[in-house]
């Protein structure tokens, strides 16, 4: 079934900010108005490096990839923006198609109106339009329950329950206990079976995090929805000229720096290992510094656009940092009191069959990619920088790793990049292009992109995390 009328009609009276992709309500949407800032493929990554990328003879994929591409492709032959930049990463885009396309299309405990109705659910706690708008095109496709996009509340009540475990999840994981997972399991004739809310969560997990990807690589919405008055981001956003000079004013040491400490990281680990005290008083302290890691280039009286907030409640509950300053905080989360390869990869393969399968290959893809290249440097090992990125997320969500020696953190993470790093991934709605240039000055825009494959794996990995334990505790 086509999209309607007046589905069309909607997206109509708003425009999506083009650096930090939120959407603004426009009251005049019968005036000529002006384009966006950027048409291509993203905000920040110059279209010609993306088609570059295509059409480069290297570029590959399986038969089985090829056809969800063709799928995937528009009318007039053309990609999504998503899957245009997700490519620049060709062995990632396969495990992430095959995934997706397994949580959405494939046989499972879910019908298919259920899944896009809680990608919406998930997509619209971070307002992110790209993504409610393609999910609300989908369900008028499957034709069923369409009432329900009037908002959560027109929702059946089985749905509706699970608004508390979406809005946790995607803000502050670790407060998800097995009282949760009870309330939905024992809700009378509403209630979720355990195969049902594993794939609930899932589908909750994977969209909270392709968000944060979505948010980190400004890329632009499909639709061509008019725009007209600005942002607050694009208003204190520097001009091109001004992105070039900041670009130029970058130290040419910068590349240099960072090999040179990587260096230094592996003589000192071949030299001396820390005790284990030493690493946990490490990983606190880094738990702390994380809460010094502030962004202030966002506006939190940006009005809340009503096409979103009517898939939202309690739209003011948002992160709040794990460690806290003078409040009693959770405890640490020992990665090796439950881990996704010991524990929850086996739970959800028994309860959704092969999804862990899809996933687990899916994290493995990102964590292990490399080209054995850092900007114009050959040969060179990136595994300790990549560990460092995806350990740094789950540190901000109180996930510690009994045998990583968080001091690496601080060696390799510089603060703008720890800037990024955390507001890509608990407030990806405030991303702007200024905290995507400001780090990493002498990297290709392809290894940016791949730093928003690692965030976006390591979050939803962490929620996972949470949430598959509370279902054990709940089994046991």
């Amino acid at each position: 079934m086509s999209v309607s009328a007046d589905a069309h009609a909607s997206s109509s009276t708003y425009r999506i900010c083009s650096l930090c992709q939120k959407m603004i309500f426009d009251k005049e949407t019968s005036r000529s108005m002006p384009r966006p800032y950027s048409t291509g493929p993203s905000s920040f990554i110059p279209e010609e490096e993306i088609v570059e990328a295509w059409s480069l003879e290297t570029w590959a994929v399986d038969p089985q990839t090829e056809l969800l591409l063709a799928e995937l492709c528009s009318p007039a032959g053309r990609l999504d923006h998503l899957t245009q930049v997700m490519g620049l990463h060709p062995h990632y885009l396969q495990a992430f198609l095959r995934c997706q396309f397994y949580l959405l299309r494939r046989d499972g405990p879910l019908p298919l109106h259920y899944r896009h109705y809680i990608a919406i659910m998930a997509a619209a706690r971070h307002q992110c339009w790209f993504l409610v708008l393609l999910h609300v095109q989908e369900f008028y496709r499957i034709g069923v329950c369409l009432e329900w996009l009037k908002g959560l509340q027109y929702a059946n009540e089985k749905l509706r329950n699970l608004n508390d475990l979406n809005k946790i999840l995607a803000h502050r994981p670790w407060l998800i206990t097995k009282e949760h997972i009870e309330g939905l399991l024992k809700t009378g004739e509403n209630s979720w079976s355990l195969a049902e809310l594993v794939h609930a969560v899932v589908l909750l997990a994977h969209f909270h995090a392709l968000v944060s990807f979505i948010f980190g690589s400004g890329i632009n919405p499909d639709s061509q929805a008019p725009v007209s008055t600005y942002c607050t981001c694009e208003l204190t956003s520097r001009s091109q000229s001004e992105e070039d000079t900041l670009l130029s004013k970058s130290p040419e040491s910068e590349l240099e720096s960072l090999l040179e400490r990587m260096r230094k990281l592996r003589e000192e680990r071949e030299e001396e290992e820390a005790t284990e005290e030493e690493m946990v008083i490490r990983f606190e302290k880094e738990k702390k510094e994380s809460l010094l890691v502030r962004s202030a280039d966002f506006d939190d009286q940006m009005i809340s656009p009503s096409r979103v907030s009517r898939f939202v409640e309690d739209a003011a509950f948002g992160y709040q940092d794990f460690a806290r300053r003078g409040e009693d905080n959770p405890p640490t989360f020992r990665a090796q009191d439950y881990s996704w390869e010991d524990h929850g990869f086996s739970l959800v393969n028994r309860l959704y069959s092969d999804i862990g399968l899809l996933l687990d290959e899916k994290f493995r893809t990102a964590c292990d990619l490399t080209y054995y290249n850092m900007a114009s440097r050959e040969g060179v090992d990136t595994s300790m920088l990549r560990r460092a990125l995806f350990n740094y997320v789950h540190c901000m969500y109180g996930i510690r790793y009994d045998d990583y020696d968080y001091g690496e953190v601080n060696q390799l993470l510089e603060r703008n990049l720890k800037v990024y790093i955390k507001t890509v991934t608990c407030y990806p709605e405030r991303t702007t292009r200024r905290m995507y240039d400001s780090y990493w000055h002498q990297f290709r825009h392809s290894e940016k992109v791949h730093v928003n494959l690692l965030l976006m794996e390591a979050r939803m990995q962490a929620e996972l995390l949470y949430a598959l334990r509370a279902i054990t505790q709940y089994m046991t």
